[in-house]
């Protein structure tokens, strides 16, 4: 896409492709000089509705000075400490965090950088954990297909993003192990070939079978997210399906983390994904919306249980540089405030309810919108060749990335998602503050983009790298 912004940043230091290798091609990024609520600003002044939330993390909104005030003040009084160290900043999120947001007796917690690193020291948490209890015989784990759950190796092998693996291979331990994988609960195009209601969600006892056919007892931990993100799109889990996991993980031992990097923090019109079904893993990653984007930080929750055998056996978890960096988590309690003062939360929750109402009138005919899905302000809208048959567009299309350059044409921006076999997905994720203009903007613009997108017959570059390019 060559237009004004991504060439204005020719002499700025900007423009050169080879700092930008994941866009590929030679192109230079487009350029944003300014945010500001819902909205992305240009050098030239465009102002491009931000659909996505960023890599679906915006929850507050740009440009809240509070919380870069907040951010410059403990930076001020207490910059780089070692993570292993207490700080006032960290202190104060941990206690908000505690007693306000985490569910059930989640009330362990250790800080990490990004979704990638805070997901690889979940993993090892719960090796750890069986560690110092005695049963190093659990090493395992492992997610479902159609997971993903960061872009370290050994969140890599966890996670079932064929495209992100893809040459990595020989350093995935799955691989290695030719271990099993649970199908996901993507209902449109059921792996068992069945239909809900009338499967008895049979996608459960899946994930019971694979725990037979390895072994539980070499099994450390089962990791899921909630609603599964970008990688499918929104995949909410039909009936009770999560709590079935949850028994079965209980029942052989094994613990169970929750990935909500994407959905946690309000995301999805809930507090965590976890919560829509009154569930609390044992271990429980949350990100994104934690600052809110303003700071990089991720929490890894755990409850007393998990943490205890560690902590008897004199035993620890090897930290990451920058986790618990204190100007981030005054970043984060402001965020966590202001999510909390102006119940952005339930806004969450009302206002996606209202955009997924219209988004699925919208495409209610449209022949080519297999399925509108999602919670709270989550969405994957999936888009086919065939609606009737769910037949996708070739790969080589790389329709859904046609369909991002399309909407910032009209200056709207959409996430980029989907992974065989849900190929183009498009992904929405905006700021809770979202207000009725801007979901009049969405629903004018996505149809036409797709409509672009699918006249348009030829490979489209990617804006942002593959899809699903963030953690």
């Amino acid at each position: 896409m060559d237009t004004a912004d991504s060439r204005s940043t020719a002499g700025t230091g900007l423009a050169h492709a080879h700092d930008y290798p994941f866009l590929g091609q030679g192109r230079a990024p487009l350029e944003v000089a300014a945010a500001e609520g819902c909205y992305m600003i240009t050098p030239t002044g465009r102002r491009i509705l931000d659909a996505a939330g960023g890599a679906i993390v915006s929850n507050i909104g740009h440009g809240r000075r509070e919380v870069g005030e907040a951010y410059a003040r403990a930076a001020a009084q207490t910059d780089y400490i070692v993570p292993p160290f207490a700080t006032p900043a960290r202190a104060e999120l941990v206690h908000r965090m505690r007693t306000r947001w985490l569910p059930g007796d989640i009330n362990r917690v250790l800080f990490a950088s990004g979704g990638s690193e805070a997901m690889d020291l979940a993993i090892r948490f719960a090796r750890q954990h069986h560690l110092s209890a005695g049963r190093p015989e659990r090493w395992r784990v492992f997610g479902r297909q159609l997971s993903y759950h960061g872009a370290t190796m050994a969140t890599l092998a966890v996670g079932g993003h064929q495209g992100r693996r893809a040459g990595f291979e020989p350093w995935l331990v799955d691989e290695q192990t030719d271990q099993p994988r649970p199908p996901a609960h993507y209902c449109m195009r059921c792996p068992l070939g069945k239909t809900f209601p009338g499967c008895d969600i049979a996608c459960a006892d899946e994930v019971e079978r694979v725990f037979e056919e390895i072994g539980p007892e070499e099994i450390a931990a089962f990791v899921v997210e909630p609603i599964v993100g970008s990688n499918a799109g929104a995949l909410v889990p039909p009936g009770d399906y999560l709590e079935r996991v949850a028994r079965i993980c209980r029942r052989h031992g094994i613990l169970l983390i929750a990935d909500e990097v994407m959905t946690g923090y309000g995301r999805t019109g809930r507090k965590f994904g976890v919560d829509h079904w009154d569930l609390v893993p044992d271990i429980l990653v949350g990100g994104k919306g934690l600052t809110g984007g303003y700071a990089p930080l991720v929490a890894i929750c755990a409850r007393e249980e998990v943490t205890a055998p560690i902590a008897e056996a004199g035993d620890s978890v090897m930290f990451f540089t920058y986790g618990a960096h204190s100007p981030a988590c005054a970043a984060a309690t402001e965020v966590l405030r202001i999510l909390e003062d102006e119940e952005l939360v339930e806004r969450a929750a009302t206002v996606g309810a209202v955009l997924g109402e219209r988004l699925r009138e919208t495409f209610a005919d449209h022949p080519h919108i297999a399925e509108v899905r999602g919670r709270g302000l989550l969405y994957g809208i999936e888009i086919v060749q065939d609606r009737e048959t769910l037949e996708p567009f070739p790969a080589e299309l790389s329709l859904v990335n046609a369909v991002v350059a399309a909407g910032l044409s009209m200056d709207v921006f959409f996430y980029p998602g989907g992974n065989d076999p849900a190929r183009d997905v498009v992904c929405l994720g905006p700021p809770f503050i979202l207000g009725d203009e801007e979901i009049e903007k969405i629903v004018t613009v996505l149809p036409k983009a797709i409509d672009s997108a699918i006249a348009r017959k030829a490979p489209a570059p990617s804006l942002l790298g593959p899809p699903v390019c963030c953690d």
